[in-house]
């Protein structure tokens, strides 16, 4: 009862000092981290400030971590009881979680710090790309905390390798088209043939639309009616893509059609209109600019306009085609002549003609 007595201020006075030792160093340097990461977002460069932000919530919780620790061992140092290896394990596993934690924080700010232009000098920044390295860092890190936990807690990762040797080809058999799918993606990753924003289409299948989102399994693709496309990324190794947000130009490519009465003023017509579009300044002059006869058509003189625009954005174009149109019209009704429209001559012999005059 003496010894009880005793020891009992000496147990609360411990835990008040640890705790009260937890509560300042927590605080103190949840403060400092935050003030050092605030100045390297200003001042300094992308790692760092990720460094800082990702290690700021994992530290905190670590220092309350180890004053559990300590708080265990002096109950235990005071009752004479021995440390449990499992304790000792335990504590191991713990403290390799929080630097997984801290790691995978790290590598997704870094990838945030990446995609914000304002973060990052690098002008040109490839979203794809920067999302599809995280991912795998990320990925790498989970698998590489798992396979040490379980060396700590006594497994053998060898064996556990040998296993997964035998029984991958059967796992992978049953999962053939999920590793299709990944690998799928991985390929994607790697040739950049689209990107998220990109507008794709295909001509051997019903795909069309923006690319949304670029996921290990499929790929989602908001349609021009904004339905989401969802696509396994296998489709994608076995069809032909178009990505027309990489063209260099539009093409304006018609046909018009002169009325054969016409035909004595369609040279000065083709002059003219040449002479319009390689002055046009939003015509690029760079590209083949083209105005000639094509054909003699069934009711009409057929000549066609062939020229690209410097201009890529869909409005823009059909507006500086809409333009270009109208003005060729001016151009023709400006030689007197006209855009010819289907018509039928019927040739009939002179008794035909005679008889229905006296009709």
């Amino acid at each position: 009862m003496d010894l009880l007595e005793t020891t009992i201020p000496f147990w609360v006075l411990a835990l008040t000092g640890v705790f009260l030792f937890a509560c300042i160093l927590s605080i103190g340097l949840s403060r400092f981290l935050k003030k050092l990461a605030n100045h390297s977002r200003i001042r300094g460069t992308v790692w760092n400030h990720a460094l800082l932000v990702g290690f700021r919530k994992p530290a905190f919780f670590l220092v309350w971590f180890a004053c559990a620790g300590w708080t265990i061992k002096i109950a235990m140092s005071i009752l004479e009881a021995p440390v449990l290896d499992e304790l000792l394990d335990f504590n191991r596993v713990v403290l390799i979680i929080l630097l997984c934690w801290a790691l995978v924080r790290t590598i997704r700010q870094v990838e945030s710090n990446f995609l914000d232009p304002t973060k990052t000098s690098i002008k040109e920044v490839d979203p794809t790309s920067v999302t599809a390295i995280g991912r795998l860092f990320r990925v790498t890190t989970f698998i590489i905390t798992a396979l040490i936990i379980m060396q700590v807690l006594g497994f053998s990762i060898s064996g556990l390798l040998a296993f997964g040797g035998a029984g991958g080809l059967v796992i992978g058999y049953g999962a053939k088209d999920m590793l299709a799918n990944l690998f799928g993606g991985l390929f994607i990753y790697m040739d950049k043939p689209f990107g998220v924003g990109d507008w794709v289409r295909s001509p051997d299948k019903n795909i069309e639309g923006t690319v949304e989102y670029i996921g290990w399994r499929q790929t989602r693709i908001r349609t021009f009616d904004k339905r989401p496309l969802y696509v396994p990324n296998a489709t994608f190794t076995n069809i032909s893509v178009e990505n027309p947000s990489r063209m260099q130009n539009r093409r304006i490519k018609e046909t018009v059609g002169l009325r054969y009465s016409d035909s004595t003023c369609i040279d000065a017509i083709l002059a003219e209109t040449r002479i319009y579009l390689q002055q046009h300044e939003a015509i690029d002059q760079d590209k083949i600019v083209m105005v000639n006869l094509n054909r003699f058509g069934p009711s009409s003189l057929d000549f066609f306009i062939y020229c690209f625009t410097k201009t890529t954005d869909w409005a823009t174009f059909h507006t500086i085609k809409e333009r270009v149109l109208l003005d060729v019209l001016a151009i023709i009704h400006h030689h007197g002549a006209d855009v010819a429209f289907p018509t039928q001559t019927l040739d009939l012999p002179k008794e035909a003609l005679i008889t229905t005059r006296k009709n």
